[in-house]
């Protein structure tokens, strides 16, 4: 389901993008949580959770499906930032390593594959539209938002007709 959003004339909406991602053994049951946030004209704050569940994945995919879900419920281009307690998924992107993956033909630095290219691919497919500022939070540390993220992953896993395949 999308997030209908409604963008004010002349500038983008802002919308604050929750994640989290969990696996039951990695590889195994995985399942990611995304909570989106924005405030409409009126000043009323408008919240989405998004989750589900996978029967064979890792942790990792988990983090950027979550990222994924949440930017593909967007409409329009917004300003968005994603909170996340994934590394991987942060620093990917805020340490260029993304950029340089796709310049170097999806080889890191010492000229291994790249793992998981499918979904870094669909990650770049459906962030081109937006601004997006990533910003790494702390996990399991009390962040209320993040929290639920990982309630919201963990539930998912455990839900009766997973998925069997990520994309």
């Amino acid at each position: 389901m999308l997030l209908k959003v409604e963008a004010l004339p002349d500038n983008k909406l802002k919308v604050t993008i929750y994640t989290d991602g969990a696996c039951s053994g990695n590889p195994g049951i995985g399942g990611y949580g995304t909570i989106l946030v924005f405030e409409d004209s009126k000043g009323n704050l408008h919240e989405k959770e998004l989750s589900e569940g996978y029967l064979q994945t890792t942790n990792n995919q988990m983090e950027l499906m979550a990222v994924i879900s949440g930017l593909e419920a967007l409409k329009t281009s917004c300003d968005v930032t994603i909170y996340s307690d994934s590394k991987y998924v942060v620093d990917a992107i805020n340490n260029k390593w993304l950029e340089n993956w796709v310049k170097k033909n999806w080889k890191t630095a010492d000229k291994k594959p790249v793992k998981n290219i499918e979904l870094w691919q669909k990650y770049i497919e459906v962030s081109q539209k937006h601004s997006i500022e990533f910003i790494w939070v702390k996990g399991h540390a009390g962040h209320a938002y993040n929290e639920r993220c990982d309630n919201l992953a963990v539930s998912a896993c455990k839900k009766e007709n997973l998925k069997p395949h990520l994309l």
